[in-house]
């Protein structure tokens, strides 16, 4: 982790990937390019710089984070390093209990286990034919 000074600061990519938020640095920069990440609620290009207080909202498939930076860093590291770069606020954190809860309560798809199997297959055939 990176704090060597108060005035550093480093790219927003760099930085979501050294925090975990995305597996890649690719796949932060196209987060940001889709308009997924704000900074101080404005929309950011992948090389914006970040300073420690910024504010961050960051949204990941069903997920929104709003966090505050901490600490810089552009490298990855573990896991307890990364948590320790930002905190989230706990409105954010009560939003996404909130958000699991609901998804947890909605009935399974059929189809979310992927694609159906042979049996899976014949039975929608079987339907198909019946009606």
């Amino acid at each position: 982790m990176n704090t060597h000074d108060s005035t550093e600061k480093f790219r927003i990519d760099k930085w979501l990937f050294a925090a975990r938020f995305f597996k890649t640095r690719s796949l932060a920069a196209d987060a940001i390019g889709r308009g997924r990440v704000y900074l101080n609620e404005v929309r950011i290009k992948p090389a914006k710089l970040v300073a420690v207080g910024d504010m961050l909202n960051i949204r990941i498939g069903h997920d929104h984070y709003e966090i505050e930076i901490l600490a810089l860093s552009n490298k990855r590291g573990s896991a307890s390093l990364a948590q320790q770069l930002y905190c989230e606020t706990e409105a954010s954190r009560q939003r996404r209990e909130i958000m699991a809860a609901q998804f947890k309560m909605q009935p399974e798809s059929f189809y979310s286990k992927g694609r159906p199997t042979k049996r899976d297959r014949r039975e929608i055939e079987y339907f198909k034919t019946k009606t």
